[in-house]
């Protein structure tokens, strides 16, 4: 029964070969106007589109980094932010016209929208001893500007200060930055987004303006999100209407005339619609992976097309070379002006060319969805826009093409005749030589397949970005003036509420703090026990001796007490400290790192903690740097099994197809060896793989 229904299919496909071409000639005004149409409507899915800029969209739900990190969140708030870097070009940060540009930043900045907390040099709240009690005030007083006593004595303090050095004020006090947390609400994260980035930027904008000879950089999560989602638009705005230049300059070559190149490149257009606008439909979000779907579709549907229209040329060359050759002639033929031989070679076209587009779309199609079994959203979406893609262009090759061809004149050129030969000859050349071919081009394929493992799969996030983008620039001046893009957040618990008051405790977390400092990858650590050492200083006077951890839990917990107490609006401890003060959190900056030294780094830490610090329970690693960091790895591991299932597909439809186990097998190997031959070369030359390239 299974040989029956397959021979059903086979029959069928062949009856379908030998009428589509005809009935899409004969019914060619009704092919074009419902191609046309439907095309319409599956494009008019595209306003409905949603651009996303939230680098949460790269994550499942379950993913346990991001789970982690929302649990981090939930404990000590959000850590989105919008970082600027106060540059002076005489390099002095505390000087007064850089302490009145900061000043004025720092204002000024808690108009960006959605801002919750603004930190920086000038706010910085520090405290001092006044009799028996402590004084805490912001560090720059706005009357003493003018003193250059009161500027040496910030500067000194700024520099000497762990949780400023490195962070709010360059280690050589060349800058200093202000920090803005910002909470999206995520009802609109591109819109959200898009409004955080223009308010800071004008803001920027604005104290180059005001305070000349000030300049400043602009970064932090929100920004980086949003610099991706615009060069990604950026790219889809030049690179599709590019790519459609380049391959329509190359059939007007090829193809030698308008007719045949308008057909296809609308065929084109209308695929690479149909594709963008079912994602609309079906509520699938555009973001800096999927964009590049239409340029992927583009070539696909090439592809078919070309397939198409190359054999329909070349059976009217068969024909029209008995013309030539009969008349003597020599230079290009004018239009075809026969209906009978076009409308003939559009059918042979089709009867030739159907299963094999159809094969070549279909096994496109599977290995496309086949990114369905991705970790990463989307490259989920991608694959899908994509499949969409290549169906539209199936169903519009195959019925829209050879109607729109039916009505284009098509230019026949002598140099036809002189290309099929040369192919011919190259087809002879490699039957004749297919040993040496064959065991050559083995022992270059074995070589550059033995290159593959030294791939190593990692990722540097800041490096997508080329050194001409803004952003890239900014960051780069930002880790090496003041502090990193990458921060690893822990969340140190004692085990009960109240127990951040421990001394025991905080010792502990202390040498965990000085542990990292002492970590080459690591710019700054912000961590409690800095602010409390502080404290206990300045209630023994703020004599340096006292500069060290409270004596006993009591006294450590009426400090933090009192320090809040006298902090303002917007600068409390909440984002370090628990409600039920059992916990604390540590962020710590690095430098730009690769997604494996980020996990090693974090990995170090994690057994350090178990190694040396017995008051810290259940010790937790979060934040944005770390998720990106596991991603590539976990995203390897899904794609492989994804492109095994695609596999096992591809294969039975080739051999279903073809008919022979043999063959269909056989049929692989020049669809495999060239994707291997690749990560063979990349191994050689590059050697990092990355979410990006897990696709390939």
């Amino acid at each position: 029964m299974g040989r029956s229904a397959g021979m059903l299919i086979v029959q069928a496909m062949r009856r379908l070969e030998s009428r589509l071409g005809d009935w899409a000639i004969e019914r060619r005004r009704a092919v074009i106007a419902a191609a046309l149409a439907l095309s319409a409507v599956a494009a008019s899915g595209t306003a409905f589109l949603e651009f996303s800029a939230d680098d949460r969209i790269y994550f499942d739900k379950d993913n346990p980094q991001l789970v982690a990190a929302e649990a981090m969140e939930d404990t000590y708030g959000e850590t989105s932010n919008v970082f600027f870097a106060v540059a002076p070009e005489d390099g002095n940060a505390t000087s007064a016209l850089a302490l009145e540009a900061a000043l004025w930043l720092t204002d000024r900045a808690w108009q960006i929208p959605f801002a919750t907390r603004v930190d920086s040099l000038t706010n910085f709240q520090h405290s001092m001893a006044d009799e028996d009690d402590i004084l805490v005030r912001d560090l720059v007083d706005r009357g003493a500007l003018d003193d250059a006593g009161a500027r040496a004595r910030v500067r000194a303090i700024a520099l000497a200060e762990p949780l400023l050095a490195g962070r709010l004020i360059a280690r050589d006090g060349r800058a200093s930055g202000v920090n803005v947390t910002v909470a999206l609400p995520g009802d609109d994260q591109m819109r959200e987004g898009a409004l955080v980035a223009e308010v800071s930027h004008g803001l920027a904008d604005q104290v180059r303006q005001r305070f000349p000879g000030i300049d400043v950089r602009v970064t932090g999560l929100v920004i980086f999100n949003q610099a991706f989602m615009e060069v990604s638009l950026s790219d889809l705005k030049t690179l599709v209407p590019a790519s459609f230049a380049a391959m329509t300059l190359t059939l007007l070559f090829l193809t030698g005339g308008l007719g045949g190149t308008f057909a296809i490149m609308l065929v084109v257009a209308l695929s690479v619609m149909v594709s963008v606008g079912l994602g609309g439909w079906v509520g699938l979000p555009m973001t800096a992976p999927s964009a590049i779907a239409p340029v992927v579709v583009l070539t696909v549907a090439i592809a078919s097309c070309v397939h198409i229209f190359s054999s329909l040329v070349h059976s009217m060359q068969r024909e029209a070379s008995r013309t030539l050759a009969d008349r003597g002639a020599d230079g290009p033929l004018p239009p075809s002006g026969d209906d009978a031989l076009k409308r003939n070679a559009i059918a042979e076209s089709m009867r030739v060319n159907l299963q094999p587009v159809f094969l070549a779309c279909l096994t496109t199609t599977l290995g496309f969805l086949s990114m369905n079994a991705s970790e990463v959203p989307p490259l989920r979406h991608l694959g899908t826009f994509v499949a969409f893609g290549v169906g539209a262009a199936f169903f519009l090759s195959v019925t829209l093409l050879p109607a729109l061809l039916s009505l284009v004149p098509i230019r026949l050129r002598v140099t036809e005749i002189r290309r099929d030969a040369a192919m011919a000859a190259l087809g002879e050349f490699v039957i004749r030589r297919r040993r040496v071919l064959g065991w050559g081009f083995g022992a270059v394929t074995v070589a550059l397949l033995a290159s593959i493992p030294r791939n190593e799969l990692n990722d540097v996030f800041l490096h997508y970005f080329d050194e001409t983008v803004g952003f890239r620039r900014d960051a780069e001046f930002t880790v090496e003036n003041l502090t990193g893009l990458y921060t690893i957040d822990y969340s140190l618990s004692s085990g009960e509420p109240g127990g951040i008051s421990d001394p025991s405790y905080l010792s502990d977390v202390a040498a965990f703090a000085e542990w990292y400092r002492a970590q080459p990858e690591a710019l700054h650590v912000n961590v409690i026990t800095d602010t409390l050492r502080r404290l206990n200083r300045s209630m023994h006077g703020d004599d340096p001796a006292e500069y060290r951890l409270p004596a006993n839990r009591e006294l450590a917990a009426q400090y933090l007490l009192l320090y809040e107490l006298s902090l303002p609006f917007g600068l409390d401890l909440d984002n370090q400290i628990a409600v039920d003060r059992s916990a604390t959190r540590m962020t710590v900056a690095t430098r730009t790192l690769s997604s494996n030294e980020v996990i090693a780094l974090d990995r170090r830490a994690l057994q350090w903690l178990a190694n040396h610090a017995p008051k810290i329970v259940r010790p937790e690693s979060a934040g944005g740097t770390l998720m990106f960091a596991h991603l590539g790895r976990r995203n390897i591991v899904a794609m492989l099994m994804g492109t095994t299932i695609a596999l096992v597909g591809i294969s039975l439809v080739l051999v279903f197809a073809l008919r022979s186990l043999r063959l269909g097998l056989a049929s692989l190997v020049p669809n495999l060896v060239p994707g291997a031959l690749g990560f063979g070369i990349w191994g050689l030359t590059v050697g990092e793989v990355g979410v990006s390239l897990s696709m390939v």
